[in-house]
């Protein structure tokens, strides 16, 4: 129930430090967006719930009504950076119609530019010492999810067919890693065009997989058509 004189949807007890613009982003995704920033560039130990609060306009206890301390808010950014990826891993692993080298493409295509796009390089903070503890078993679930679906899709293309269970797997980590690769490019050379490295790492992805040379402009033609469907 509102008290008098307070507008309608302001949370009573919560003020903020510094009053937004209308149509600003909401007090919990400002939270997200500058504790990516500080996380990244000045590291996650030496950032405070203190330095996000003021960052984002909030009293440092409003923070605590969202997250309960930063290690939350590390967990929900981790989760962002493997959950998309998720998602159209499963579509792709479903979507039995097509060919299954170019559903790999389409994954490795799209799992690549979701790490090597947007304005920070969250993928940098996965070797975090904190990020192994039971904090974080949510993103390692999806992360190890996600590679499962890798290795699905792996295992139907024709050169996959034809690995033992042990080689197989040793090459889908492979493919995981290389795609993955792209974390460290992008922290060396920030200004890499995003799409060409997407394109270049899943092409390279395929190879590492046995796909002849001759077949890659048609599955990556097949790859993006994949992609622009999900669209």
């Amino acid at each position: 129930m509102s008290t008098p004189n307070t507008p309608p949807g302001r949370r009573v007890g919560r003020p903020r430090a510094q009053e937004r613009p209308a149509g600003g982003p909401e007090p919990r995704d400002e939270v997200l967006s500058v504790a990516a920033e500080l996380f990244t560039v000045h590291g996650y130990t030496a950032t405070s719930t203190r330095a996000i609060a003021e960052r984002a306009g909030l009293r440092q206890a409003s923070l605590y009504h969202y997250f309960d301390g930063k290690e939350a808010i590390l967990a929900e950014l981790l989760e962002g950076t493997v959950s998309p990826s998720l998602a159209v891993a499963r579509g792709l692993v479903s979507c039995t119609e097509a060919a299954p080298e170019a559903r790999l493409w389409a994954l490795c295509h799209s799992d690549a530019a979701l790490l090597c796009g947007g304005p920070h390089n969250l993928g940098a903070l996965y070797l975090l010492p904190e990020v192994r503890t039971d904090r974080f078993a949510v993103f390692h679930r999806v992360r190890s999810e996600l590679k499962s679906c890798y290795e699905e899709l792996l295992a139907a293309t024709g050169p996959g067919a034809e690995l033992g269970a042990e080689e197989l797997a040793l090459r889908a980590d492979l493919l995981f890693g290389l795609t993955e690769s792209v974390i460290l490019l992008r922290r060396a050379e920030p200004d890499r065009d995003p799409e060409a490295l997407a394109a270049a790492t899943a092409d390279a992805a395929l190879r590492v997989a046995g796909v002849p040379q001759r077949s890659l402009a048609r599955l990556r033609r097949e790859g993006r058509g994949l992609l622009a469907a999900r669209d």
